[in-house]
């Protein structure tokens, strides 16, 4: 059924200079969490030289270590306090040590293979904890710009079109500037390429911590209790689905991200479309996401993603008849998946938002970076997952870096690009459809939050 169209009360509005503000620093992030979806594995099983399943437990060991500090970080952010804000601060104090991170996770030393393994071990582990520091707070931000669960809807779609501008590039960008910077020695090119995205990301963090600013506040009455706030989130019905969802998801993505290379590598043996191929995903994205806004005022936020993830993976699962001539239909395939996919990419945040403004509305109690932590959480989990199974997929089927592959790997390359993100996909989408939050309900919630914080008259 159609939703009810809705507006943003004017004093509830935040300047279009502030979100694109904020959309930086989903740019930056994206210069690493791109990186990883597209190019980790096949950077730790073809350049830095690791076995694909000693590469798929150890991201899967890394991540979800990482994953269980992030409620730790939600709940440090919902507790500073500083001149700055609660999550605004984080900005600063991790934009530097992520660069540095960055670019030793990203060196290849000269060491034996067990002690090569301990410091891809150590070197990720460090750089995915620094982007939890820098990560939660930021999402975490978004909650906190305005009250307005509409206008937080607008602000998150403008800032995946800052993390899908960034996606292009680093897609496009990326294994040529390792060409470009190793002049053939492709270790010394990422290293060299993870300097340079490093001082980007400083840029553009530097940038979201100056222009935007925090205005929802915690109910001044209320105390620390991580445990009870905890015990919360595995209580709220919106939280639980929202993070199975994130689960699924992000684990489609993984698969389908990091398969890419190895498709264009091995199976179609042109491994100059894959920059073309991976804009294409990039370009569909920003268009979905230009359009999400205006489509949820007329939809709804759920219906929307509903079909988004459904239709999207059916797309998706046609790969599965592709041979390595049909250059056109995979182009077409790419671009009509991410376009239908991209528009649950700022829905998902802003329904997070959400789920703090329920929480808030039942218990009397706001905790926006610990609900943003858990979707970060459940973001790390979903593609530790989906890259622990596309790295054991990669084993089970034989893949031998850097080698003519068989019939069989070659089975398992194909089968990662079509059929399991598309049952993943269509699962999430399945399971969206327990999601109990409605628009009107939000309109209510938000109306009676202000009156609660006295920002209207009862």
């Amino acid at each position: 059924m159609k939703a009810a169209k809705l507006t943003v009360p004017l004093e509830d509005r935040i300047s279009i200079k502030e979100k694109i503000a904020y959309s930086f620093g989903d740019s930056a992030s994206n210069l690493y969490w791109k990186v990883f979806e597209f190019f980790l594995v096949i950077f730790y099983t073809d350049v830095f030289g690791l076995p694909a399943a000693a590469v798929g437990t150890m991201l899967l060991v890394t991540q979800l270590i990482d994953a269980a500090a992030d409620p730790v970080m939600g709940s440090i952010a919902d507790r500073t306090k500083s001149r700055w804000g609660h999550f605004r601060p984080y900005l600063i104090w991790g934009a530097v040590p992520l660069a540095v991170a960055g670019v030793l996770t990203f060196s290849t030393p000269h060491l034996g293979s067990g002690a090569k393994l301990l410091y891809a071990y150590i070197t990720y582990s460090c750089l995915m904890l620094i982007y939890t520091v820098v990560n939660i707070p930021y999402s975490a931000l978004m909650g906190v710009m305005t009250p307005n669960s509409l206008e937080r809807t607008t602000i998150s779609s403008i800032r995946f079109l800052g993390a899908f501008t960034a996606a292009v590039f680093v897609q496009y960008f990326t294994l040529p500037l390792v060409k470009f910077f190793g002049h053939g020695n492709d270790t010394r090119g990422w290293q060299l390429t993870m300097v340079l995205y490093g001082a980007l990301a400083v840029i553009l963090l530097f940038i979201c911590f100056s222009i935007t600013r925090e205005r929802v506040a915690p109910p001044p009455q209320q105390n620390a209790d991580i445990k009870r706030d905890v015990l919360s989130l595995f209580r709220s019905r919106p939280w639980i689905v929202l993070v199975g969802v994130l689960l699924l998801t992000l684990a489609a993505f993984a698969v389908k991200g990091s398969v890419g290379t190895y498709y264009f590598k091995y199976f179609v043996k042109r491994q100059d479309l894959l920059g073309p191929f991976l804009v294409s995903n990039g370009l569909a994205f920003v268009a979905a996401v230009s359009l999400t806004s205006y489509l949820t005022k007329w939809i709804g936020k759920k219906q929307l993603f509903m079909l988004a993830l459904g239709v999207g993976g059916v797309i998706i699962g046609f790969f599965w008849f592709l041979k390595p001539t049909d250059i056109f239909w995979m182009f077409a395939l790419q671009i009509a998946s991410s376009f239908v996919i991209g528009f649950n990419s700022p829905l998902v945040y802003a329904m997070f938002a959400d789920t703090a403004d329920h929480a808030e509305w039942l218990t009397g109690r706001r905790n926006t970076g610990l609900v943003f932590a858990s979707a970060v959480f459940a973001t790390k989990v979903g593609a530790a997952v989906g890259l622990w199974l596309f790295a054991h997929v990669l084993a089970f089927f034989g893949y031998v870096a850097n080698t003519e592959q068989t019939a069989r790997s070659i089975h398992g390359i194909i089968l990662s690009t079509s059929w399991i993100p598309c049952v993943l996909l269509i699962l999430a989408a399945s399971t969206m459809a327990f999601y109990p939050l409605s628009e009107p309900l939000m309109v209510k919630i938000e109306a009676e939050l202000k009156e609660r914080r006295g920002e209207i008259k009862a």
